[in-house]
């Protein structure tokens, strides 16, 4: 299977906008963690993203506020600057025999580590592995586009997420983005030239 090398903006706005549809899962206490681990260590693939609260201020950067792993049909949103980054966690982030595909991932990865040191183990950062199906695009929106046939909004990426309560758009564009790396990995793996 042949994708387009790139796309521009002018031609993004022909794509039709899509979420994720399926159950979103926000994760703010340990009874949740515990539930939503056993569902994730039983997944070979996840999708892989976080959310960091934005500082207008030079200099300041703010901890990250949520992560997200979505295995296609749940989306599970973790409140990290609630939870924090619990053993179960920290399980799924060094296992090795569970890909995490995620975009810009090595920034998420370091904002992570700022809270609590790990060795992460089998992730996949999406903008390296398109290169492979000779796709030069390397942002979430176009790659979306290029590769699912669909837009994501990201409207709401500059929002507070360290809000005392998430709003429905907002928990919409976190699991969105996790949701989206999924769908990515999962259609590229199977058109692999490492596969055929």
């Amino acid at each position: 299977m042949t994708f387009k090398e790139n796309i521009d903006k002018t031609e993004l706005v022909n794509y039709p906008v899509s979420g994720f549809q399926g159950d979103i899962i926000l994760v703010d206490n340990y009874k949740k963690l515990k539930k939503s681990i056993e569902i994730l260590k039983s997944s070979d693939i996840l999708g892989f993203d976080t959310e960091t609260k934005p500082s207008f201020r030079k200099g300041k950067v703010n901890r990250v506020a949520l992560m997200q792993l979505s295995n296609g049909i749940h989306s599970f949103i973790f409140r990290i600057n609630i939870i924090g980054l619990h053993d179960e966690l920290i399980d799924i982030l060094s296992d090795k025999s569970i890909v995490k595909a995620g975009v810009a991932i090595h920034d998420d990865i370091k904002g992570l580590k700022n809270i609590r040191d790990f060795e992460e183990k089998g992730f996949v950062e999406l903008q390296d592995y398109v290169k492979e199906f000779g796709i030069k695009s390397s942002g979430l929106r176009k790659l979306s586009a290029i590769i699912l046939g669909f837009r994501i909004s990201k409207r709401q990426q500059v929002s507070n997420w360290e809000a005392h309560e998430l709003n429905d758009a907002q928990l919409l564009y976190a699991a969105t983005d996790a949701w989206v790396c999924y769908e990515i990995y999962k259609k590229l793996n199977k058109h692999s030239p490492a596969v055929q």
